[in-house]
């Protein structure tokens, strides 16, 4: 039974529930609902889905994640990091077929479950930890950019086809020139969106609701869709989400399913972060596994019921922190508010404006830009400030999809030439600083006559491999003095594998046939472990494997009777 409760944490937050929770987890549920429904009609328009979908892809996740979910007050719901990606697959499958779009974003919502689900099972919950932070800040600067100027045609009040980013900028640009523009709906969506940006910061009010009911009553009162064309929602179906399995040809499969895979690694990555931050808030232990099962299973249920694929939000999130929430039940409470809504007032939102839904958009996908931490990477470190450029401008160029393979490419690249090209130095004693040193960074220090004491700073394995070897024999070569004696201080050297094994077996070889010998010091117990069952230990010889550079010292002194005093032994005779 415990094992099943493990992966049921909804379930342990029950059995553990305090009644003083009820009353703030109710008013937070009603305060979060108020937030979610426009929200989740306006992401749904730039999912490029009818804005009822919204409506039901936030119902059942926040459903399904208060059961299998682990963090207490996280919200789930539509978002704008993934709008770009699901636009980016449905719209050129859909034809502009509404209940073509929604089976296809509804399959990619059970591709994306299943693959979380699946991680999360197998305890894969670091693989984010795989993509860098430049990489993720090019990524997400990109779905930012993306996002806007998704949203601008329907702030300006007409509508175009979307070709991809910079051709839809250009096709905006024509539209204006043509004169598309409708006054009336643009007044009525920047006012929106000044609305929301002017009270963001502001917590304890809800600006987004604020300016979304400001510009229905607008619209309502003044009667603009008639009198002036601003185009608005209409009336929403009546009824909830119908459980239904999304059939798609063949021919789509391909698309829905990278599309599905690459909605679970930014939802999960986005995910993670919040859970881990208000876990930490909280007091309370997430397991970041458990969260991709919660997230998974929501996204699932989603899938089946309607919706299209959801992930946490750091808008939504803080305000039923604000509000007080204390449990899952805060999402269930958000979530029956919303049913009661589609059961008994589906017109009540039949004259929202689609420019205010755009400026729900435009203003969530400002908040997506990361710009302050940017400059400082560009300060530390200028090679991750252009890695970050190059997967925003791939992005903005190619689309979402092929914008997160290509910040996937980039971020094994970056991984592997870290070990493929990394750090070495040469090792010498510099005065009045205990232990021995790069002689880059100590151009003074002294050198062992015959003795070249090589750095290492990687695991050593196949990419690197024949680097080691050519920056060893370049240490001997550029040695002024005889070399006898090659000591490999292998400290920093977490892992060995078969090829990198052979490599040293050679270089071994080749310094042999120079009369000198090869040594290792402070090498970890488990890549020597390794070199043992390679046999590369026993050809090497037990005896040149030393626990410190020092004693490695020493015995080269000693047998090869070489005369050298220490600046310490120096001092010590001094005193």
């Amino acid at each position: 039974m415990k094992d099943w409760i493990r992966w049921l944490p909804g379930i342990d937050t029950l059995r553990r529930y305090e009644t003083a929770w009820l009353s703030h987890d109710i008013f937070a549920g009603l305060v979060l609902a108020s937030m979610l429904v426009p929200v989740g009609i306006a992401y749904a328009a730039a999912s490029g889905l009818p804005g009822i979908y919204g409506l039901y892809a936030t119902i059942v996740p926040l459903l399904a994640y208060a059961l299998f979910g682990p963090s207490r007050i996280i919200v789930l719901g539509p978002d704008s990091a993934l709008a770009a990606i699901i636009l980016g697959v449905i719209t050129p499958l859909s034809a502009g077929d509404p209940a073509r779009a929604a089976t296809l974003a509804a399959m990619m919502a059970l591709v994306s479950g299943a693959v979380l689900i699946l991680a999360g099972l197998a305890r894969l919950g670091f693989v984010t930890e795989l993509l860098s932070k430049p990489i993720r800040y090019g990524y997400m600067n990109g779905i930012a950019l993306t996002v806007l100027i998704s949203q601008l045609p329907k702030l300006l009040g007409f509508s175009i086809t979307s070709q991809g980013p910079l051709r839809d900028l250009w096709a905006i640009g024509d539209a204006i020139l043509d004169g598309k523009i409708n006054w009336v709906g643009f007044a009525v969506g920047l006012a929106t969106l000044i609305v929301i940006l002017s009270l963001r910061n502001n917590k304890r009010v809800p600006g987004i609701l604020i300016a979304v009911i400001g510009a229905t009553l607008a619209v309502a009162a003044f009667d603009l869709a008639d009198r002036f064309g601003v185009k608005v929602l209409g009336p929403l179906p009546q009824g909830l989400p119908a459980f239904a399995i999304p059939w798609i040809g063949t021919n789509d499969l391909l698309p829905v399913l990278v599309g599905g895979c690459a909605i679970a690694l930014v939802s999960f990555a986005d995910t993670s972060v919040l859970s881990r931050t208000y876990s930490a808030r909280l007091g309370d232990r997430v397991d970041p596994s458990q969260e991709m099962v919660g997230l998974g299973a929501a996204n699932l249920a989603t899938g089946f019921f309607q919706g299209f694929p959801i992930s946490s939000s750091s808008s939504r999130t803080p305000v039923a922190e604000a509000a007080g929430a204390r449990s899952q039940l805060t999402s269930v409470v958000g979530a029956l508010a919303i049913a009661f809504l589609l059961l008994a007032a589906p017109n009540l939102l039949r004259y929202l404006p689609n420019g205010a839904l755009a400026a729900v958009v435009i203003a969530a996908a400002i908040g997506l830009f990361e710009i302050a931490d940017l400059k400082r990477i560009y300060r530390i470190q200028r090679w991750e400030f252009w890695l970050t450029m190059f997967c925003f401008v791939g992005v903005a160029v190619l689309g979402a999809i092929p914008g997160i393979g290509l910040a996937i490419a980039m971020a094994i690249i970056e991984f592997l030439w870290d070990g493929w090209r990394p750090h070495s130095a040469v090792l010498g004693r510099a005065y009045g600083v205990k232990g021995y040193h790069d002689i880059t960074r100590y151009p003074d220090a002294r050198r062992v006559p015959g003795l070249v004491l090589f750095r290492w700073d990687a695991p050593l394995f196949f990419a690197n491999a024949e680097f080691f070897r050519e920056r060893a024999l370049d240490a001997v070569a550029k040695s002024p003095t005889a070399v006898r004696w090659v000591v490999i201080a292998a400290e920093p050297v977490t892992s060995v594998d078969v090829t990198a094994c052979d490599t040293v077996a050679e270089l071994d070889e080749a310094l042999h046939a120079r009369g000198i010998e090869l040594c290792f010091a402070e090498m970890k117990d488990p890549v020597k472990d390794k070199l043992k069952r390679f046999g590369l230990y026993a050809q090497l010889g037990e005896s040149y494997f030393f626990p410190t550079i020092g004693a490695a010292v020493s015995t080269y002194l000693k047998i090869n009777k070489v005369e050298w005093e220490d600046w310490e032994d120096e001092a010590e005779a001094k005193a």
